[in-house]
């Protein structure tokens, strides 16, 4: 894990961190497989990482929750190869 937070300074984060919240996931749920993921699921496990909050304007559709899954991946694999 990671000495410093990746999460921002005013401690909140919406669905367009999508960068962000791949890390998050990556980090907080390390055995669990994005690609087994579904939506549903991952919409509540994006939700309640803590200094998440919903903004007007910005709601979670498809292609934002695919693109999260994606980044997750991605960080899950480079964890797993540089530990």
């Amino acid at each position: 894990m990671r000495e410093e937070s990746i999460v921002p300074r005013d401690d909140s984060f919406h669905w367009l961190d999508v960068e962000l919240i791949g890390e998050l996931l990556a980090e907080r749920c390390p055995d669990r497989d994005p690609l087994r993921t579904g939506f549903v699921e991952l919409k509540r496990l994006v939700t309640s990482l803590e200094g998440f909050r919903e903004r007007p304007g910005h709601p979670c559709n498809e292609k934002i929750l695919e693109t999260i899954q994606s980044h997750w991946m991605a960080e899950r694999d480079d964890l797993r190869r540089h530990g």
